[in-house]
């Protein structure tokens, strides 16, 4: 799971769902609200180094997303549909510098 700040993650939100592919998989919010989880397949914290998030490493024996929230004091933001689909990591990157430019952007105009 890839944690970012709720501002970041929300902006990353809409640029996925914007994008013509299913680009976003399930995505959940802690019970303060401080931050989003975005579910990425296994093996992802090997490789991720992005300023600003985590990636929390598993232990990659299979995929399930249950229907109930896997954290405590959490909650679904987006929720799994029928399928396994997690969000890509490159596509998430991408989307998560996008969003830090908009949020830069528009803190800079204030």
């Amino acid at each position: 799971m890839v944690t970012v700040p709720t501002r970041q993650g929300l902006e990353a939100v809409d640029i996925l769902r914007r994008t013509a592919a299913p680009a976003v998989g399930p995505v959940l919010h802690d019970g303060s609200c401080d931050t989003l989880g975005f579910l990425v397949p296994p093996g992802t914290a090997d490789g991720w180094d992005m300023p600003g998030s985590a990636c929390t490493q598993t232990s990659g024996r299979g995929l399930r997303i249950p229907a109930e929230p896997p954290v405590r004091g959490s909650g679904w933001l987006l929720p799994p549909d029928d399928g396994d689909r997690v969000t890509d990591p490159e596509v998430l990157r991408e989307a998560l510098d996008e969003a830090a430019r908009l949020i830069e952007a528009a803190d800079g105009c204030s």
